[in-house]
This record gives structure tokens, sequence and C-alpha cells, in this order.
């Protein structure tokens, strides 16, 4: 299978262009970026080629493509290489806005082609445990969740409201309300959210606290923030405590982690040992376009994870629950 990657301005890339390489009969064939600079030295590492022109990249011969660029480019790239019939991963999130991503969706469904969205967290060991759990009933009916995506401020064009649609709300939000969504099958239907700068002197988010209400009336919490500065000794978390009526389980997807001491500005480092989620979502991927089917994680999940994140953020606004 040939794959090719479009962007590297999102730092995911690396790593999954580390999951293709680590694949047998997956050849990376291409790397299309207009950061010329990051291209070639991209390509070099992979040792693949870069392309700086777009149309010519897609003109390639290749069965899927891997869209990491900044957040307001996906539409463009999506769009562009689904009428090119390549499949698509994207990162998350699918779209800046809900009109994007709807057209994201049909434009795929037009031209019959897979349409990923990069949720690697589906691919935790510890949180496919707990799905299972909550599928064999283990955990009786389910009241409430507590979840957690609190990491370091990214900076370049994440801060940049234009460029990334959001801040830490929308970064760090999708990935949680798509595992909710996940494990219950139901949607959310109401948003309730207090969203600020706290820890960073930026002209957007950095940091928000949100209350969910299910249509099963199952309610959840949610702390997103770059609130994690750059000596701390891991990038950050990823939490989920699921409350039911038998019992109640917490995960950290990070917690398998050994502890290294060292002289320098990080003198303690948390080095994860445990599952790699991203290695997860690319062997998914591939395995969806050899198999033709419909991938784990849609663009419709992709879109209902997004609507979740702007209604936090008009709820902020406008000081009052948003209903879905």
């Amino acid at each position: 299978m040939k794959v090719g990657m479009m962007s590297f301005a999102h730092m995911h890339a690396y790593s999954y262009a580390d999951g293709v390489k680590r694949l047998p009969n997956v050849e990376l064939v291409g790397i299309f970026d207009e950061d010329i600079e990051r291209g070639q030295e991209v390509a070099k590492t992979y040792n693949t080629d870069h392309y700086s022109d777009q149309a010519e990249f897609l003109a390639l011969e290749m069965d899927a493509v891997i869209i990491c660029s900044e957040n307001n480019r996906h539409k463009e790239m999506v769009v562009n290489a689904a009428k090119a019939k390549k499949h698509i991963l994207c990162e998350k999130p699918i779209a800046t806005n809900l009109r994007d991503a709807k057209e994201m969706i049909q434009v795929c469904k037009d031209h019959a082609v897979i349409l990923q969205i990069a949720y690697p967290v589906r691919f935790s060991s510890p949180i496919q445990q707990v799905k299972e759990m909550i599928d064999n009933r283990e955990l009786g009916d389910i009241i409430a969740f507590r979840t957690t995506n609190r990491g370091q401020n990214p900076g370049d064009w994440f801060i940049d409201e234009g460029q990334s649609g959001g801040g830490a709300v929308l970064d760090h939000t999708v990935h949680m309300v798509d595992i909710m969504r996940w494990y219950l099958n139901v949607e959310v239907t109401e948003v309730n959210a207090i969203i600020d700068s706290y820890f960073h002197d930026i002209a957007i988010d950095d940091a928000g606290l949100l209350t969910l209400e299910f249509e099963n009336g199952v309610i959840a919490s949610h702390d997103a923030s770059w609130s994690r500065f750059t000596e701390y000794p891991t990038w950050g978390d990823v939490t989920i405590e699921v409350i039911g009526t038998k019992q109640t389980v917490k995960v950290d997807a990070l917690k398998e982690h050994i502890r290294m001491f060292s002289s320098g500005e990080k003198s303690l480092q948390h080095v994860f040992y445990g599952n790699d989620m991203d290695f997860g979502l690319i062997n998914d991927f591939i395995n969806c376009v050899k198999e033709g089917r419909e991938p784990s994680i849609t663009g419709y999940d992709g879109l209902k994870s997004l609507e979740v994140s702007l209604a936090a953020y008009e709820s902020s606004k406008f000081k009052k629950a948003i209903r879905l």
C-alpha cells in the first residue's frame, strides 16, 4: 500500500509517519509540505520525496493520505484528497466549524473514500479495557464521567485562532468527548462551560471547565487546559473516571511510565512504556483501507465531538447552557 503525508505542521505527523514506516508492505511515497525547509528535512528523515505543490503530490500513485496541517486547512486538504480518490486520515479536530466538517464528510462520501479522524486515545489499552467492561455490564448503569486532558501550550499556530479555531478547550475536549460517546453510544444534549486564559498571556483560551449532559441522563465534567509548564515531567495527562451503579473505574492512559532523574532543566521525566496509541491508530486506518470497511472513528464522530467543543465556547461567552 502506498501512503502520503500532507503537512508536518502538527507534531503528531512525526509519530504517524513512524507508524507508517513500521508497517510491513506499506510505503511512504511522498510528503507534501509548503514549508519547504521543513518538508525537505522530513523527507530526508523518512527517506522519501518532498513536494511543495499540492496538485503534483495528489497526482502520485497512492492509496491514502494522512493530513496533519493547521486546523483551518483540514477542509481544503480533505476535499482535494477526496477528489483525487485518496482515502484520508485527518488530524483532529475535523475542522474549525460545523459547516466545513459537514462538507468534508459529504465530499468523501460522494467520492467513495474513507474519512477517518485521528483520535488515538481510542487505541489506549486501558481505555479499551474499560470499554469492554462497560459493554459486559461489569460497571452496571453508567451514572457519570470525570475526565481531564491537561497538557503544555504548543505555541506557534495553535495560539492563532484564525489557524487553530480555538485554544486548549478545542484542542483537548474533542478527545475525551469522543471517548465518552464511544462508551455510551449516545449524544451530548447540553453543554455548560467556563473558558478563559489563566496560565499564559495569550489572546486565546488555555483552560476550561465543562459540564455535559447526555441524552440518557448521564452527566460528565471535563477539565481541559494547557496548564503544564515546560519543566513538567510529562507532556500532560489523559484521564477518565467512569462512575457506575456496580463499581467505579478510573483510567490514566499515561500512567504506565518509569521515572527518570537526570541533570539539566528537566531533572525528572516520566518515560512512557505502555502501548503506542498513535501506532494503533495508523494500523487501524491502514487495515480499514485494505479491507474497504468503515473506519473505527468516522467523520461523523469528528463532527459530533467538534460540535460539543464549539458549544462550550458559546456557553462561556453567553454564560448559559447550550442545548444541542
